[in-house]
């Protein structure tokens, strides 16, 4: 039996279905109350539950062998919901497969643990990799997805993006807009997962999960639009502005349009060498450009 937590997002319910195709028997672990649309028809279990609270997960790891760990929150306006979700919640959920005899744990993590500082979110998300390479029962393999999109908006992270850019009749930008990316693909996020299950060459390794093609993040927002069929002037505002309008933001509103977390994301690079993935998972992502063509106009 496989686990998967958060097997309803985007990535999840990829993964679930080529599980499933596979002949594999899946069982899913979602929020109480979601519908789980995605897997509309899908043949495999479903059980709710929350990762921060232990209690709620009484049965759900009997008989599982796998645990793909995907259940997680990017964007929180206390941080302590970062740490009970994204680390306690994985303390739980690596506790239960251990209880239940688990062989082999999957943390889906993020590439922003490559630069931690000024975002709790990859703080959480470093915190969590810890707990599951602490302990020595289980074998465990870590993917690190960079920015995550697809044909229908994408993860969180792009979609928020996007909507940024939409906004206003000029994009306000951060910076220069120099800093590199390299955006994946949902659906090569899922075929290199799929490749990880069951195969001992990636026991105690982690993987970045990068998609084709090296982009700077100004080009990217272009690119979106273009995808959209728009062109926007871009305002690029000195950086030192930003952070000042961020701090007096983040202290007067509840849901600040602009936080550090933004601006530090906008400024890191996040191109990372997806060549160990590549050799041992035959990892091969689109580009962006040729991933974005494929989106509905």
């Amino acid at each position: 039996m496989i686990l998967i937590t958060g097997g309803a997002g985007v990535m999840g319910s990829r993964l679930v279905k080529g599980l499933v195709a596979r002949n594999h028997k899946v069982r899913v672990l979602t929020l109480p109350g979601d519908p789980a649309k995605p897997l509309d028809g899908v043949s495999c279990e479903i059980v709710y539950g929350d990762v921060s609270d232990p209690s709620s997960l009484a049965g759900v790891f009997d008989g599982v062998k796998t645990v793909y760990h995907l259940a997680a929150i990017i964007i929180a306006y206390d941080p302590a919901d970062l740490r009970r979700i994204n680390v306690e919640g994985t303390r739980h959920v690596v506790n239960g497969a251990l209880a239940a005899g688990g062989e082999h744990f999957i943390y889906v993590s993020s590439a922003s643990v490559t630069w931690p500082e000024g975002s709790d979110y990859a703080q959480s998300k470093l915190a969590a990799e810890q707990i599951v390479k602490s302990q020595d029962r289980m074998k465990w393999t870590i993917v690190r997805p960079t920015l995550t999109y697809d044909g229908q908006g994408g993860g969180q992270e792009y979609a928020m993006f996007m909507e940024s850019l939409l906004k206003y009749p000029v994009v306000p930008f951060v910076g220069s807009g120099r800093a590199k990316k390299n955006p994946v693909h949902a659906d090569d996020i899922a075929k290199g997962l799929l490749a990880i299950a069951g195969n001992p060459q990636t026991y105690g390794k982690t993987y970045n999960f990068s998609g084709g093609e090296e982009i700077s993040i100004r080009d990217l927002a272009k690119l979106m639009l273009a995808g959209r069929g728009i062109s926007k002037p871009f305002v690029h505002i000195p950086v030192p502005l930003c952070r000042l309008l961020a701090f007096g933001m983040e202290r007067t509103m509840k849901r600040p349009p602009l936080t550090n977390y933004a601006i530090s994301r906008i400024l890191h690079e996040a191109a990372l060498d997806c060549g160990e993935a590549r050799k041992d998972l035959d990892y091969s992502p689109r580009s962006v450009r040729d991933g974005l063509a494929l989106r509905p106009r």
